[in-house]
């Protein structure tokens, strides 16, 4: 207490320079927090460990998707419909590059597309045009199918914001209806899907 006292009696500019490097140098952490390619990171980072496992819907509270008839497009751009799904199990996502929260959970989604992408249906479904999603596929070595939104086309589901999702049974059961990023990657989803694909 004595030192701090008397170094800055005796020398207070320095004392200010250290107190002005030492502000400015947070001001600058927080600022790279926001504005830099760090920050989107440091953002993304923090959605995944906040990210919770997706809540499952007890068997008697399931409703049921009244028909598979969806006009869709595929990442080449081709139409489809989302009737191939029919006695699939099937999840859907819901995301865009834009938005931070949605982008967060895709490793997750790449990891889940990884174990069941040949035993199950996908669908990644972005309203954006093709430029801004294949760019981040190719940036982030992502393979699970782009699906492509037509803007206006009835959908069986609710469409839902970025970072929503469903799981569906082989009977149309909405197992999973996830308004927010989760965690994909875990035992509870895998065991879930193990499940739902045996029955």
């Amino acid at each position: 207490m004595y030192w701090e006292f008397f170094s800055f009696e005796q020398n207070p500019i320095s004392y200010m320079k250290r107190s002005t490097v030492y502000t400015l140098s947070i001001i600058i952490v927080i600022l790279s927090f926001f504005v830099t390619p760090l920050g989107d990171f440091s953002k993304e980072l923090l959605n995944k460990l906040f990210a919770t496992t997706p809540t499952v819907i007890s068997v008697e509270n399931r409703g049921k998707i009244a028909t598979y008839d969806w006009k869709l497009k595929r990442a080449d751009w081709s139409f489809f419909n989302f009737k191939e799904a029919q006695n699939e199990v099937t999840f859907i996502n819901f995301w865009a590059t834009w938005n931070l929260p949605s982008r967060a959970q895709l490793d997750d989604i790449q990891k889940l597309y990884d174990r069941y992408g040949a035993k199950m249906k996908f669908y990644i479904i972005t309203n954006e045009e093709r430029e801004f999603p294949e760019e981040m596929m190719e940036r982030k070595g992502y393979t699970f199918p782009v699906t492509y939104q037509i803007i206006g086309e009835p959908s069986p589901l609710k469409l839902l914001k970025e970072g929503g999702s469903y799981l569906l049974d082989k009977k149309g059961h909405i197992v999973i209806h996830q308004t927010a990023i989760s965690d994909w990657d875990n035992g509870v989803v895998y065991d879930l899907i193990e499940k739902l694909l045996s029955e």
